[in-house]
């Protein structure tokens, strides 16, 4: 179980490193880094890892369709019926899965407000809207604050483009 437990923060702590590469501005290495470990999880990966590698890999794309897939992706591996582990970290795995839902749908409006497919963007932004709840009012990190203020700015973009009613 220890090693178990180790394996899954080496997980985490890889993403987290292909992250400051990213926001650091070398997106090609994280693009690398985060390639190398989508296939190291494969299928056998646990939600909460793809989840959270095809969210950040999305940002390293140049195409926006590219970023689309990844987005997919991202969502797909959110919404995977019985993707989690089993046992104790089962409920703290859905819970991390679950808060990621607001983002991914705020990505994938975006990515098809860039392609201007007007529909799926009023579609993913309205179930954004929908999954904020998961955040909590409050977090000690302000990331639900700044998921809901990315959201009403994608909403003044929409409805300042005359696409989103």
């Amino acid at each position: 179980m220890e090693q178990q437990e180790a394996s899954k923060d080496a997980v985490m702590t890889r993403i987290g490193q292909a992250v400051m590469l990213l926001h650091g501005g070398d997106r090609e290495e994280a693009r690398n880094r985060f390639r190398i470990l989508w296939e190291e999880l494969g299928e056998r990966g646990s939600a909460l890892h793809r989840c959270t590698l095809a969210h950040y890999m999305a940002d390293t794309q140049d195409d926006p369709e590219d970023e689309l897939d990844w987005d997919l992706r991202a969502l797909a591996a959110a919404e995977l019926p019985g993707a989690g582990p089993e046992g104790p970290d089962a409920t703290r795995e859905a819970v991390a899965v679950r808060a990621f839902l607001p983002s991914l749908h705020l990505d994938l409006a975006a990515d098809y407000l860039a392609l201007r497919r007007f529909e799926a963007a009023r579609t993913h932004l309205d179930q954004a809207w929908e999954a904020v709840g998961a955040l909590g009012v409050e977090s000690e990190d302000g990331h639900g604050e700044a998921v809901r203020a990315a959201l009403g700015r994608l909403e003044h973009r929409m409805r300042g483009s005359g696409t989103g009613t």
